[in-house]
């Protein structure tokens, strides 16, 4: 998605992408928050920073490679 007047950096809508849907948030300089406008989430920076932390807690181990020993003995 382009970046074209939707504030400082894109960030991920949280509610959104836990039910993994891909979504910016647009920056409201009035009320200085961010909103989606997919799921009417609106939060502030730092919220919608912590929110994201959490996300990236489900895909945490998404690089890693887990070895369960060989099944053939």
């Amino acid at each position: 998605m382009a970046q074209a007047g939707k504030g400082k950096l894109n960030y991920r809508c949280p509610s959104c992408f836990m039910r993994d849907i891909d979504m910016d948030m647009f920056y409201d300089k009035e009320k200085k928050e961010y909103y989606c406008l997919r799921c009417q989430y609106h939060g502030t920076e730092a919220d919608v920073l912590e929110k994201n932390e959490l996300a990236r807690f489900r895909y945490g181990a998404m690089h890693k490679r887990f070895d369960f020993g060989d099944d053939g003995e």
